[in-house]
């Protein structure tokens, strides 16, 4: 338990931090996992799309400090070469 109204705050801000934190990170790993299973299906259509939206979803999140950026790049990089295997066959 905080002993100061500044511990107290701080406790009140790094809570709802955690859960903007948690839903944006949730949300960006759904974003990748539709992404990948479009790229296995072999919709080019779709999985362009879908790469789209995990890529600025990852994007979003490293721009907030959510993720480490080169993390976000890592992942990025992987997805579009994946993507790019698909659009090639």
């Amino acid at each position: 338990m905080a002993n100061t109204k500044s511990a107290a705050k701080a406790a009140r801000q790094n809570l709802r931090r955690r859960l903007r934190n948690r839903a944006i990170k949730s949300a960006t790993r759904t974003y990748l996992k539709k992404a990948r299973l479009a790229i296995e299906a072999g919709d080019r259509e779709a999985a362009q799309e879908a790469v789209r939206r995990a890529v600025r979803a990852l994007d979003k999140a490293a721009e907030k400090g959510i993720i480490h950026k080169n993390n976000a790049a890592r992942k990025k990089s992987r997805l579009m070469r994946r993507l790019q295997q698909i659009l090639a066959a």
